[in-house]
């Protein structure tokens, strides 16, 4: 196809959703430009936590009203809040709670379930396009519990697993160690998720999709957002705020949390707030891991990543601009010591991002509903790697005219 007939697309946001989306356009044919301020991976997805996590969880319950008072008061519990920004949080609380509705929440897992049962198949299928399938492991992943009490606690999200048809095997005593040897004995439960796989490296793997959306075609474009414009010819102009101009047939915002801000240009807000996340990543952690591991209970997650071992997890509620509080990724760290006892912190690096999130969990994967050729890829909280593939093909039907497969009604921009 001659480049001048090409239908351009520009992508906002080059992270491991824009880069995605970037990639899988390039592919079909359209011409790309991708934008970001930045270079390719160093934002959020720098720091995830690596994990292809298919086991879907709704963030809100019929019972997280009761709990809520607990975290936020408990300074090492999984949610943080600062008093600060208690306020500017109250909205977005309202609807989390509202999503935890009995009624609302299986609207929820089956929506989020929807894109789960797609994920690893579009994550192996992307990964070879792209030459890299080594960057997956073969391995799963482990959720521990010190207690039977917290075993029963996660009764309910085992039982929605088994709902869907996903994997996994309950585990006790000896067994645990002997699929990951550095657990401590006082884990009195595991349940191996098989298919709960790990990235290697997950900013090695933006850093590959910019590449060869870049070795297809693409173009890359340094430079921040000003806001989206629609010329009388049906052109999508995006404006940069160093006075560039970029012309374009569709523009895609994939830009995580700053979506928010281009969004309320657009005429539609979105309650899109950021769950401020922490890691530790340790460059001679003193053991080797096979497999990555969560403790629900505690909120928190150590995987074997990046040439080293990443500890991270836990929710910070403070907005984009208040300075990183690294006490919370120390409190990370003792928990995991005491899941892995030969942890040591050798070598050891902090780091914090800002995970978008909306408060029912789901993403917004959507056509804009207020200018014509507009798309959002924004929202996915803590399975923007798990969602990033199957979320660039959805896009891509979208911007080429092809049905998804996949109900795209519960991730429409103006549910709310």
């Amino acid at each position: 196809m001659a480049e001048e007939t090409k239908k351009k697309v520009v992508v906002v946001g080059a992270g491991v959703i824009g880069a995605s989306i970037a990639f899988d356009l390039q592919r079909r044919g359209l011409q790309v430009t991708l934008v970001d301020k930045g270079e390719p991976g160093r934002g959020t997805s720098f720091g995830n936590m690596a994990s292809i996590a298919l086991d879907f969880a709704a963030g809100s319950g019929p019972s997280t009203w009761k709990k809520m008072p607990g975290w936020l008061l408990d300074p090492e519990g999984p949610v943080w809040l600062r008093p600060s920004y208690a306020a500017k949080m109250l909205p977005w609380f309202l609807r989390f709670l509202a999503a935890g509705r009995p009624s609302r929440l299986r609207e929820i897992e089956d929506a989020g379930m929807s894109l789960s049962q797609r994920a690893l198949g579009d994550f192996r299928a992307m990964l070879q396009a792209i030459g890299a399938s080594e960057l997956m492991t073969e391995e799963g992943c482990l959720a521990i519990y010190e207690t039977e009490a917290e075993f029963a606690a996660d009764r309910s999200h085992l039982a929605m697993m088994q709902r869907y048809g996903l994997e996994f095997e309950v585990l006790s005593n000896g067994a645990i160690q002997y699929y990951e040897p550095a657990l401590s004995p006082v884990i009195a439960k595991a349940v191996l998720l098989p298919d709960n796989k790990s990235i290697r490296d997950p900013y090695r793997l933006v850093v590959k999709l910019a590449e060869a959306a870049k070795a297809a075609g693409a173009a890359f474009v340094s430079g921040a957002v000003r806001n989206i414009e629609r010329k009388g010819d049906g052109a999508v102009v995006v404006l940069l705020e160093n006075g560039g101009r970029i012309e374009a047939d569709s523009v895609v915002l994939a830009a995580g949390v700053h979506t928010r801000f281009l969004a309320k240009k657009l005429g539609e807000p979105i309650p899109l707030e950021t769950e401020r996340g922490y890691h530790t990543q340790i460059m001679k952690p003193g053991i080797s891991m096979r497999y990555s591991v969560i403790w629900p209970a505690r909120a928190f997650m150590v995987t074997p990543t990046a040439g080293g071992i990443r500890v991270g997890g836990n929710v910070e509620l403070a907005g984009l601009d208040a300075a990183p509080d690294f006490r919370r990724p120390r409190v990370l760290v003792r928990h995991a010591q005491r899941a892995l006892p030969g942890l040591k912190l050798e070598e050891a690096t902090d780091w914090m991002g800002h995970r978008p999130a909306l408060p029912d969990t789901i993403p917004i994967i959507s056509p804009s509903s207020k200018m014509q050729g507009v798309f959002y890829a924004t929202g996915h909280g803590h399975l923007g790697l798990t969602y990033a593939p199957t979320t660039a093909r959805l896009i891509s039907d979208m911007v080429t005219g092809i049905e998804p497969p996949v109900d795209m009604r519960p991730f429409r921009i103006d549910r709310y």
